[in-house]
């Protein structure tokens, strides 16, 4: 058996991993799957592929290619989910804030520096005309991290996932004045470029089986019921979901990583840009 090592987000979106490994497909390669959980994000699962902690990770597409052109030794192996993911724009109950125009000035809490948070928290701002040089950050680690900041008002607002936020909302312990899709595909799967090299065997059966889950997970019968479930979703909120969201078997497009690459410079998040070919490989 080979171990790999391979990082993710706590959140619906990778119930095909868990469910794959579950059923053995990867063990039945003699792949050793261990799925290790980031609840801090991307840009804790940025870090633990430059300190070789992990090997692969599902990781947001913006966060990593920010990373790669700022040298992260990694590379883009393929979209994982294509359609945008759906950030909620949150303020705590009690906010005296009632829509995302007020938050021009406001400080914004984040999961870390280089996350998918603090990225978009600037594309929201560029795209409202808001100066990013002055955007304020209180770096909250998890999402308990952001429940405390904005309850006790450390923070004024933060973007996260729509559904994985919902329930908070739902709870009353926030608010939720809008949502901002990302320009671009959601998640991206990518690995340490050391490991790709020595192990491009394996990686490629990892990307066959959970290509071949993904494929067909939303035929799964009960599927909803089951993401609910596991996810502590109300049934209706799932579904929508489902219906918002495609994963993808296929590699990242030049056209996209030049797109994503040239916001985030515009953005002065990364001092150069790169040859796009220093994004990706194709096994």
């Amino acid at each position: 058996m080979i171990k790999i090592r391979i990082g993710g987000v706590p959140e619906h979106f990778n119930l095909p991993w868990h469910l794959a490994i579950e059923d053995g497909m990867f063990a039945h390669h003699g792949i050793d799957l261990e799925w290790i959980m980031f609840p801090e994000g991307t840009g804790a699962m940025n870090k633990a592929l430059r300190n070789k902690e992990i090997d692969l990770a599902v990781i947001l597409t913006g966060g990593i290619i920010k990373d790669i052109a700022n040298g992260n030794p990694s590379k883009i192996l393929q979209v994982y989910v294509s359609s945008p993911l759906q950030w909620g724009v949150h303020v705590g109950a009690k906010s005296e804030f009632t829509s995302i125009e007020e938050l021009e000035n406001a400080t914004c809490a984040i999961s870390r520096y280089g996350s998918g948070s603090h990225v978009m928290a600037h594309v929201q701002a560029e795209q409202r005309g808001w100066d990013t040089s002055a955007l304020t950050f209180n770096v909250i680690n998890t999402l308990d991290g952001a429940i405390e900041a904005l309850t006790e008002g450390t923070a004024d607002y933060f973007m996260w996932e729509h559904f994985t936020t919902k329930p908070i909302v739902d709870n009353g312990v926030f608010r939720r004045l809008g949502d901002f899709p990302t320009p671009w595909s959601c998640f991206v799967i990518a690995g340490r470029e050391s490991f790709i090299e020595e192990h491009k065997a394996s990686i490629k059966i990892v990307l066959d089986v959970i290509n071949t889950v993904t494929a067909d997970f939303k035929k799964i019968p009960s599927i909803d019921r089951t993401l609910a479930n596991r996810y502590e979703q109300q049934l209706e909120d799932i579904q929508q979901w489902l219906s918002m969201t495609t994963w993808s078997q296929k590699q990242i497009t030049d056209e996209e990583l030049t797109r994503v690459q040239s916001k985030i410079f515009d953005l002065n998040m990364i001092e150069n840009q790169i040859d796009i070919n220093k994004f990706k490989i194709n096994l």
